[in-house]
């Protein structure tokens, strides 16, 4: 019995970046891209946990964005192989990740925070760094609407 193999070649092209593109440099710019793309996306859903990350090159403008996961009302699953396979095809110099919490509540649970320990280390092998990891909640009155490990120095 003979057996015929194709063979495929794939390459992976950088696009350039769009005109317009926005510079992420900041919690609140993050904010703002997170409005203004995340959650116009057909896939978010404001009362489940949805997970992005934003994928930036070395001037912070943003290149792109990838949905992470959707996940229920008070969790999301996450891996930093799902995290960092973008950022790894389009050749981005640095990520901000960012989830939001149905609750309204920014506050981190041990969970975010963990997986934010292991993202900053899997950043540092694979030299794509993790340049902030923002919780958006809902703003009240003496509470921020979103959380930011970078500002809180965590990261």
């Amino acid at each position: 019995m003979r057996y015929k193999f194709s063979t495929y070649e794939v390459r992976v092209q950088r696009l350039q970046e769009c005109p317009g593109s926005m510079k992420v440099d900041s919690p609140e710019a993050a904010l703002t891209y997170w409005r203004e793309k995340i959650t116009v996306a057909p896939w978010y859903d404001p009362e489940r946990e949805a997970c992005a990350a934003i994928l930036l090159n070395t001037r912070y403008v943003a290149t792109n964005h990838t949905m992470v996961s959707v996940g229920t009302l008070n969790e999301s699953v996450v891996h930093p192989r799902e995290i960092f396979r973008a950022a790894v095809a389009m050749g981005a110099y640095g990520l901000i990740l960012m989830h939001n919490h149905p609750s309204g509540d920014p506050s981190p649970s041990e969970a975010d925070r963990q997986i934010t320990r292991k993202l900053a280390d899997a950043g540092r092998i694979l030299q794509i760094n993790l340049l902030d990891h923002v919780i958006v909640g809902t703003p009240e009155p003496f509470r921020p609407g979103h959380f930011s490990f970078r500002e809180a120095g965590i990261l």
